[in-house]
């Protein structure tokens, strides 16, 4: 019962440390009133753009700039847990690993939307719809074309056949993307060298230089 413990006490932290937040940035908060800057003038036409441009910024803040540098936190032991969980603590990690990355998002989502309310829910909204379901449909159509092409061939996995499929690979990453260059290469490489009793530090190789 310790681990649940301590993973409370870490979200209830969190849920402090936001709702301290608004308070800590009110006073760095951005001039959006206008009475910052230049006052309008015929002779100075960049002052009415500014004041314009402020206007309309007005309705929407910038979280980006209020939010403080501890908020990446809840993010940070994301990380963290997916590294080092299933190198300690793997049964665990393999039964519950659902429900601890949906603590850590819950750490930051549930204070973040309680705190910021609506400009909150417009960021989560904006980055889930506009960047995270796009991005999970390229890399789900890079792995099904390319998941659907066999590469055959009789090479034999010396260090001159392997520095020039990771060349190769290098390049197709940055043409066709790393998950269909990945998916590509990845059976062929292995083949190569099915003779060696050693490659996981070529699969490493192979994922640095053609998957990340």
């Amino acid at each position: 019962m310790r681990f649940p413990k301590i993973m409370a006490v870490l979200f209830f932290l969190s849920c402090a440390l936001f709702w301290s937040a608004p308070v800590s940035a009110g006073t760095h908060a951005p001039d959006t009133t206008g009475a910052g800057h230049t006052a309008e003038s015929p002779d100075n036409p960049a002052a009415d753009q500014s004041t314009e441009t402020s206007a309309h910024g007005s309705g929407h803040a910038n979280l980006g700039e209020i939010l403080p540098l501890w908020s990446c936190i809840p993010f940070a032991c994301m990380l963290l847990s997916i590294a080092l969980m299933p190198l300690l603590i793997p049964n665990f990690w393999h039964h519950h690993f659902g429900k601890v990355s949906a603590f850590w998002a819950a750490a930051l989502g549930i204070p973040f939307l309680w705190v910021f309310k609506g400009g909150a829910l417009y960021e989560i909204l904006h980055i889930i719809l506009v960047d995270y379901v796009p991005f999970i449909i390229l890399l789900w159509s890079l792995y099904t074309v390319s998941g659907g092409i066999l590469l055959r061939g009789s090479l034999r996995g010396t260090p001159v056949v392997n520095t020039i499929i990771l060349i190769i690979g290098v390049i197709l990453a940055s043409w066709m993307g790393t998950t269909g260059a990945a998916m590509l290469l990845i059976r062929p490489f292995l083949r190569a060298n099915n003779y060696r009793k050693n490659r996981t530090f070529m699969v490493v190789f192979f994922i640095f230089l053609v998957a990340n």
